[in-house]
């Protein structure tokens, strides 16, 4: 005969309080005694109750799940949706965001739900999935800056953050990185080298971060006596990296320093140069950003600012967790330092 699953009577039995008490803890009521609250969640552990989650969210309200959106901009083809989803799985960016988004929601049983909104329709659906309330919220990762989406969500008053500052303003909250501090991180360490023809292979200009990247470092070059650096755009990818590099190359030869505006175009920068006989660093010190697992899979490993995107992604969480339960009302933004990791490359 199979044993009868543990109830919340079992539970109070256990720690020695009311069912009612259980209850509270259980669903999250916030007046209740720390120190009882620790009891009831040994005897949680002791007895393997686990909570209907069905009936605790007639209770709160709360479904415990939240959707992690990544989101583009204009009407994609389906092919090209294929792509797009392609590139997220394979950009170590994106593991590191769902790794710190699960760090923060895992302890706290909530879990994420994965929703690809590249196109009108699929932006469609992740509005009404929200409104329907199938799940308490949304933590976006934009990766254009045209993305419509962030302005649906607070025109709906949907509860959402964004991992990095929208292109257009939006009253939601979001968590970003320092980025031209970043950019200039890169330009001291191969000023400090003693590079003075330096190029830029920047991300996609319509992001904010690409182009905050860009201008830092050009500010930094500028202080140091070097008024013009000449720059190619790239997209985030080591193809699209390659293709910079090579462009570079063509129309400046003598060049002696890249910085690359993340560590896989770096990693096709370092390509590039090993393709037409530069050495990395003696001939050209190239500077990545990220310190992503690309980095260290360079050949040779890759000097790059670093962004602490697990932190990031686990603030983005809280976040979002604070305006859900209503602790916060007001959108906030919370902004990161980077910081420079030397390796061979520079």
């Amino acid at each position: 005969m199979s044993r009868q699953a543990p109830t919340l009577e079992d539970v109070a039995r256990e720690a020695g309080v009311s069912r009612a008490t259980v209850s509270r803890v259980v669903n999250g009521v916030r007046n209740v005694d720390p120190a009882i609250q620790d009891l009831v969640r040994q005897a949680i552990a002791r007895t393997g109750y686990a909570p209907n989650r069905a009936a605790r969210s007639l209770v709160t309200r709360r479904t415990e799940t939240v959707a992690l959106v990544v989101s583009g901009a204009g009407d994609a083809s389906e092919e090209t949706q294929d792509v797009f989803t392609a590139r997220v799985f394979a950009d170590p960016f994106f593991g590191r965001v769902v790794s710190g988004v699960v760090g923060y929601l895992r302890p706290r049983s909530m879990h994420p739900v994965l929703m690809f909104a590249e196109t009108e329709e699929s932006r469609e659906q992740v509005v009404r999935y929200l409104r329907q309330g199938s799940a308490d919220g949304a933590l976006v990762v934009s990766t254009h800056g045209d993305d419509p989406l962030p302005a649906r969500l607070a025109d709906n008053g949907l509860p959402a953050v964004l991992f990095a500052r929208p292109a257009r303003p939006v009253a939601l909250s979001y968590v970003d990185l320092a980025h031209r501090d970043g950019g200039r991180l890169a330009a001291d360490r191969l000023l400090a080298r003693g590079c003075r023809r330096t190029a830029t292979v920047s991300g996609p200009l319509a992001v904010p971060a690409s182009q905050e990247r860009l201008d830092g470092f050009r500010d930094a070059m500028a202080r140091h006596g070097c008024p013009w650096v000449p720059s190619a755009e790239g997209g985030f990818t080591l193809e699209s990296g390659r293709a910079a590099m090579t462009r570079l190359l063509a129309a400046h030869p003598d060049l002696d320093g890249v910085f690359a505006g993340n560590d896989l175009m770096a990693q096709g920068v370092c390509q590039v140069l090993a393709e037409q006989g530069r050495r990395v660093p003696q001939d050209v010190a190239v500077v990545g950003f990220d310190d992503s697992s690309a980095a260290v899979g360079c050949r040779p490993p890759l000097t790059t600012v670093r962004q602490p995107v697990e932190d990031m992604a686990s603030a983005m969480a809280g976040l979002l967790d604070e305006h859900i339960r209503g602790a916060r009302t007001e959108p906030t933004s919370l902004v990161f330092d980077p910081e420079l990791v030397v390796r061979a490359s520079a």
